[in-house]
């Protein structure tokens, strides 16, 4: 195998553990009720889940083009291959440290078809 193929071979995984690492940090703060550290900026008084994520599940917005929509997931979805996969490619694109809701680099159709295959 040439040198280059395995560099980058290991970038691939050493970026899947870490995304792996956010995954399961994620999950257990929320299946917890694990404050996150960005939960210190806001006030305990105030309800900050919008109204229709209900508990198990997590907002995402797919946006790719001038196509964006939002869609509310049972938390069950972190664990899907086809989801994974889509994370991985938002931690390229936008990286770590965003603010906001998790968004995802796909149109909408797309999200709706994965979401479709994953509830069948």
């Amino acid at each position: 195998m040439s040198k280059g193929r395995t560099k980058g071979r290991k970038k691939n995984i050493s970026g899947i553990v870490n995304l792996i690492a956010v995954v399961a940090k994620l999950q257990k703060s929320l299946l917890l009720g694990k404050k996150l550290p960005s939960d210190d900026y806001f006030d305990e008084s105030e309800n900050n889940v919008p109204e229709d994520v209900k508990e198990g599940h997590f907002a995402v917005v797919a946006a790719e083009d001038d196509e964006v929509k939002r869609f509310v997931v049972p938390l069950s979805c972190l664990t899907h291959p086809s989801f994974l996969t889509l994370l991985e490619q938002a931690a390229e694109e936008y990286g770590f440290d965003c603010e906001g809701a998790l968004t995802v680099p796909c149109r909408p159709s797309e999200m709706e078809r994965i979401l479709a295959l994953i509830y069948t």
